[in-house]
């Protein structure tokens, strides 16, 4: 395998943890808690460009690993995620409480794949195919968080 392989295959795999043999996903979710706290520290306006742009590069990278893979979805990309669970944090605030609440209603909402997640994942293919579903359950999971919130206030 030629080393770029390697490289969009380690990216697409979240640094090779989607190839730990139980729950890729649910570790996937764990790596994208650091992008969370980064994001936090950050305006709302840069951290959704910020967002924006690792989810248009997670889609680029999760084609990329399923073409090398040679697998529609394989479960070891674990980069749509990352992407999904960044969408769930977008403009709450980071503390403990919040990364694991969040944590539980994204893996929630990726697990079960009500409507419109199940739809979205069904209609389309490759990278993109990959990723929507998770950014819609990530979406998802952000309205819970913000109502909390809402109710919380």
């Amino acid at each position: 395998m030629k080393n770029s392989s390697k490289l969009f295959i380690g990216l697409a795999t979240g640094g090779y943890i989607g190839f730990i043999p139980f729950a890729p996903g649910t570790f996937g979710s764990v790596l994208g808690i650091p992008l969370f706290y980064f994001m936090s520290s950050m305006p709302l306006l840069p951290a959704f460009f910020f967002l924006l742009v690792f989810i248009l590069f997670s889609i680029w990278i999760a084609g990329k690993g399923e073409r090398l893979l040679k697998a529609k979805d394989p479960g070891c990309i674990v980069i749509d995620e990352i992407a999904g669970i960044g969408v769930t944090f977008l403009a709450i605030p980071f503390n403990i409480y919040w990364a694991i609440l969040g944590f539980i209603v994204f893996r929630f909402f990726d697990i079960l794949k009500p409507f419109p997640v199940n739809y979205l994942e069904k209609r389309f293919t490759g990278g993109l195919g990959v990723v929507i579903d998770d950014v819609a359950a990530g979406i998802m999971s952000n309205i819970v968080l913000q109502m909390i919130l809402l109710v919380m206030k």
